[in-house]
């Protein structure tokens, strides 16, 4: 957010009278004990922010005029299969702080977990929460869309799709989403199905990764790629 040194860095709906939710007055001002006139950067989570300050109450006051950033092109999203514990928490973070666009939580054949109605529909509202306390984190002005949870067969089929499988070609922008499966690996009728779609396969080095490891990392290269701090090898032989 250009050169703007700020203490903190929240969402609110309104960048013209930019109110603090319960939980984020709570953050500002009883752990990370904010002091009056302090910067804060709000954000309404489509590209617009402003600089405000921080004064008791707690509440934001007004400090700058409203700045847009353009969203960043091509959009990149990464799926990722179910996986157990807390790891898909965490996985949702990390690609938000990465800058991931979106996010597709993945009901793979041979995922472990199994989340269906209400419990489905209390992860998703779970996991945004934790995409957007991230988004504050990394000072995202952009907050990614995390999907609900879909079978693969729901998301293949775009032009910009591929899936991750070893042997495959390096990540490139040609395929800026990319579908990582679980750690027993993609069964026959996803694979049938990919090849049905002439999904490409995008691989990882001869490394055997955790589900959410690749995830992260593929979630890393192709914003490096993008962002211009990856560059892609365009050597022949």
């Amino acid at each position: 957010m250009g050169t703007v040194r700020a203490a903190a860095h929240v969402f609110v709906d309104d960048l013209d009278a930019p109110v603090l939710g319960d939980d984020d007055a709570h953050h500002l001002s009883r752990v990370l004990r904010l002091r009056a006139g302090e910067v804060v950067t709000a954000s309404d989570g489509a590209g617009r922010w402003r600089a405000c300050a921080f004064a008791d109450g707690p509440v934001l006051e007004v400090a700058g005029e409203v700045v847009v950033e353009p969203v960043a092109s091509p959009a990149i999203a990464v799926g990722f299969a179910l996986t157990k514990g807390e790891r898909p928490e965490w996985t949702v973070q990390k690609l938000t702080e990465l800058g991931v666009d979106r996010i597709l939580p993945l009901a793979a054949a041979r995922s472990v977990v199994r989340l269906e109605g209400d419990r489905a529909a209390a992860q998703h509202r779970r996991w945004e929460k934790v995409a957007r306390e991230a988004a504050m984190q990394s000072r995202r002005v952009w907050l990614p869309v995390v999907e609900p949870i879909a079978p693969v067969a729901g998301v293949l089929g775009g032009a910009s799709v591929a899936i991750s499988e070893a042997g495959g070609e390096p990540p490139s922008l040609s395929y800026p989403t990319v579908l990582v499966g679980p750690e027993g690996g993609w069964s026959d009728e996803e694979l049938a199905a990919a090849d049905a779609w002439n999904t490409p396969r995008v691989g990882l080095g001869a490394l055997v990764l955790r589900a959410e490891t690749a995830a992260i990392a593929v979630a890393a290269l192709l914003c490096g790629l993008r962002s211009g701090t990856v560059r892609a090898n365009t050597a022949n032989g």
